[in-house]
């Protein structure tokens, strides 16, 4: 009786094994084929994301860090890239930047692998930035517009808002059907809870993903972060949805990356950053966009923060985002030292498309707004010296008060568009002439009270003439 023995398959596999292990860092030998952004293997079950590739070593970020990892743990290649699992389901949750939940909640269910690397869409999948994403804050939405698909960076000191303007806009998208990603980065885990604790009682968080690195985690975990969120956003964007996403802050990040970086042995440049920081952002905000109708239709809006010191726009990251973005809004210190909040430096802030995505009643109805407040401005300078003006000077200086109390407006009160345009209506109307701040503030609160039942954005002049002439009881 004849026996037929069954082929052995082969398997050849490359291994390698950890040499040493610091601050999050793994060195390994072996594996001369694996590539960056590749997930490899731990024999503990963990996992680590090649980084640096060397003639002989590999730096590996530890992303599940555990104490049975020493040197001598044997590696594998996983040929795999990191992904992080998304969809709506993630809505309302509050994740770190590998998709695990923080809130204290199962995982979540029925989710899709997302790249945390992905490249941005191709010049042919986008179009032009024509819709206009509304953010609550007067001197923004009248001066200042961002579209849908627009990168806008919010910039200056520690301490004047920029957070508050950010969640400003994310609680401003409830009911307007755009979701949103919050990304914290480097946060201590006290501002991370308060965050988190005003999208809630907001009501914000469920239309939010809230995506936490806070300043404990490991250099390499915050370094994912802003990637881990946009691949969030980004899914939603390709299934043709409108999407607002927050960095806060890049200035956090980009110091985690010059750490990774030395702690990978990446030759410092100007600043100690290494030589790819402008490539690490503009390749993480290329994808946010507006796509074309046939492939989705959906847009990613990006509003990342970076912070100043001093002022000092021309720092080295400032100026890097500056010119990766279109446009920035930047907020003063003496501004807010003086108690004119929000603290926007309308004359150092602009947004280089968003114009053309504004609503065209708001375009008309604001269009003299930011030269009138630039030149009173100027002359503003001149008063504190005791000049004498002349009339038509006057009239300049008292429009510029009066627009100077219009756009006060307190931390964490987004304001509808509609009343955006009943007071630009009043103002133009000339109705809010020769009114202090003690007279103005009722008035306002009048008009916002009726802004539920306001006539659509586009309808006639004269149907919103009517309107606010009613609502103040001139007619």
């Amino acid at each position: 009786m004849n026996t037929v023995t069954p082929a052995i398959g082969l398997t050849i596999e490359e291994r390698g094994e950890i040499l040493g292990i610091a601050d999050g860092i793994a060195w390994i030998s072996g594996l001369p084929s694996a590539q960056r952004g590749e997930l490899l293997d731990l024999e503990d079950g963990s996992y680590a994301l090649a980084d640096q590739l060397d003639e002989k070593l590999i730096g590996a970020i530890l992303l599940h860090p555990s104490r049975s990892i020493a040197a001598g743990t044997g590696v594998r290649r996983s040929g795999r890239r990191l992904t992080i699992p998304g969809g709506d389901t993630l809505l309302g949750r509050v994740v770190d930047p590998l998709g695990r939940p923080l809130d204290g909640l199962p995982a979540p269910q029925r989710t899709t692998p997302f790249p945390l690397e992905a490249p941005s869409p191709s010049i042919t999948a986008r179009t032009v930035v024509s819709r206009p994403l509304y953010s609550g804050n007067t001197i923004i939405d009248t001066l200042l517009p961002i579209g849908r698909g627009q990168r806008q960076l919010i910039i200056g000191d520690d301490g004047t808002g920029k957070s508050a303007l950010a969640l400003d806009a994310v609680i401003h998208q409830i009911g307007q059907n755009v979701r949103c990603v919050y990304v914290l980065i480097g946060q201590r885990r006290a501002a991370a809870a308060e965050v988190i604790d005003l999208l809630t009682q907001s009501g914000a968080l469920a239309h939010t993903t809230v995506v936490v690195a806070e300043a404990s985690a490991l250099p390499g975990i915050q370094y994912l972060a802003p990637f881990a969120g946009c691949a969030l956003a980004e899914g939603w964007m390709r299934a043709g949805h409108d999407v607002l996403i927050v960095f806060d802050d890049l200035g956090q990040h980009a110091q985690a990356y010059r750490e990774l970086s030395l702690l990978l042995r990446r030759p410092p440049g100007r600043e100690a950053y290494p030589g790819d920081i402008f490539y690490l952002h503009s390749r993480l905000l290329e994808r946010a966009t507006a796509l074309a109708p046939e492939h989705g239709g959906g847009s990613l809006t990006a509003l990342p923060i970076v912070p100043t010191q001093l002022g000092e726009l021309a720092a080295y990251i400032p100026t890097n985002l500056i010119s990766i973005t279109d446009g920035q809004i930047y907020l003063s210190r003496p501004l807010f030292a003086a108690g004119i909040l929000p603290a926007i430096d309308i004359g150092r802030s602009v947004s280089r498309i968003g114009g053309k995505a504004q609503d065209r009643p708001i375009a008309r109805e604001a269009g003299r707004l930011r030269l009138d407040y630039l030149q009173f401005l100027e002359l503003e300078m001149f008063i504190r010296f005791g000049t004498r003006l002349e009339p038509g000077m006057a009239e300049r200086v008292a429009r510029g008060h009066l627009l100077r109390e219009l756009f006060r407006q307190g931390r964490l009160e987004p304001r509808p568009i509609t009343y955006q345009m009943a007071w630009l209506i009043a103002l133009n109307q000339g109705w809010l002439d020769g009114l202090d701040a003690n007279a103005l503030v009722p008035l306002l609160a009048q008009l916002a009270r009726h802004t539920a039942s306001a006539p659509i954005l586009t309808a006639p002049r004269e149907q919103w003439i009517a309107a606010v002439s009613g609502w103040l009881g001139r007619s």
